[in-house]
């Protein structure tokens, strides 16, 4: 047993290595907030919350969190009601936030990997396992090129795919010829054989803007096109209309949106956010419904630092759904990155050692907890204000 007896937060800001935007993001991502829960017995368990104010669902039905939102909502509202359950006990965890305030999934989900981290230290055992085993030792990374210069990109592609990279996503939906000639100049640097895919954010007006964009990006050979419009509709609509797979992110936060996403019999892909549906054990909800409906997945995020980041590894590693390559950071601290690039979005991170990047994937860490230890004097040199 692991009776939680405090939760505290720490808002940290990250260094980040170049500038990582994509459509209606209007601030820096690596701001984010981290919970420190300890139990009775002093042991510690670590969980984020990259929460951003413009991330939300569609025609408003999710909203946006910030680090202020959640930092309020853990001390006045979650701290008290978890305070005293065992944190081996998720399904408690989740009824008593549950009670206490609707929403806010970006909250509940730092209070719940720390929650997870702790249960798996007590029980000693990897979070994986918490979540039904390892379905894969290592998880395949997909290196994300934002809204940055067609020259910055050719330039960064051709470095990490020299660094064992193998898939490529590149943020478009700003206008129509710029993403065209970025996805024509990126497949170009990367060559024939990198798997490449595309995001809009729901970047694009209608459907029927995105099916002519896409249509022309669709010869440089596409895994996917991810959420060119907005609405699951829409994008079924898009989907319909494309020879490449169409994947769902800003329309599929939790299980009913995927059973809603199943319904349009269109749409081939998911992505799963840990974050988005509440936490990791909601988040493999979300996969059971995929699996059963025959959608694939990837598990994807906003570019967490290591602390988050290793809920997105352990879910990834346990979700049987997850088989394509995550769009997820190769978390490292600046002492361990030679000058490595692929994965890596930050000029330093919060994790005492990096994670493994072997062959174009992150190892799973199999130590008890996420599986690799938070560095706290990293935590107090990034600490800032919400």
């Amino acid at each position: 047993m692991s009776r939680i007896a405090s939760l505290e937060t720490v808002v940290v800001q990250l260094p980040t290595r170049r500038e990582h935007k994509w459509t209606g993001l209007t601030e820096p991502i690596g701001r984010y907030i981290l919970t420190k829960m300890t139990d009775a017995d002093g042991r510690i368990g670590w969980g984020e919350a990259a929460a951003l104010k413009d991330w939300g669902g569609e025609f408003g039905r999710y909203f946006g969190e910030s680090a202020a939102i959640v930092e309020l909502i853990i001390a006045r509202y979650l701290a008290p009601a978890v305070k005293g359950v065992d944190a081996c006990n998720i399904v408690e965890l989740h009824a008593r936030m549950d009670a206490v305030i609707k929403g806010y999934p970006y909250a509940k989900s730092a209070v719940e990997f720390a929650a997870y981290d702790l249960a798996g230290k007590t029980l000693n055992v990897p979070v994986h396992t918490l979540l039904g085993g390892c379905a894969r030792a290592r998880v395949p990374v997909t290196h994300s090129i934002g809204l940055i210069a067609i020259a910055d990109a050719e330039k960064e592609v051709a470095q990490v795919v020299k660094e064992g990279i193998k898939t490529i996503k590149v943020k478009i939906g700003v206008d129509a010829k710029r993403d065209i000639d970025m996805v024509r100049a990126v497949r170009n640097a990367a060559g024939p054989d990198i798997e490449l895919c595309v995001d809009a954010n729901e970047g694009y007006k209608t459907p029927g803007e995105a099916i002519t964009i896409l249509r022309e990006m669709e010869k440089q050979h596409l895994k996917y096109a991810e959420q060119p419009c907005m609405g699951i509709e829409r994008i079924a609509e898009v989907a319909r209309a494309l020879d490449t797979p169409v994947m769902a992110d800003e329309s599929a936060w939790n299980a009913h949106d995927a059973i809603q996403i199943a319904e349009q019999h269109a749409i081939d892909i998911i992505s799963i956010y840990t974050t988005k549906p509440g936490g990791l054990y909601r988040a493999m909800e979300v996969a059971a419904v995929c699996r059963a409906a025959g959608i694939v997945c990837n598990v994807n995020g906003s570019i967490e630092t290591g602390v988050g980041n290793l809920a997105n590894v352990q879910f990834a590693a346990a979700a049987p759904a997850a088989t394509l390559s995550c769009v997820i950071p190769v978390s490292t601290p600046a002492e361990f990155q030679n000058g490595r690039i692929a994965g890596i979005y930050y000029k330093d991170d919060l994790l005492v050692a990096p994670m493994k990047f072997v062959d174009g994937a992150i190892e799973v860490p199999m130590t008890p907890g996420m599986g690799i230890a938070v560095d706290e004097a990293k935590i107090e040199k990034y600490k800032t204000q919400a």
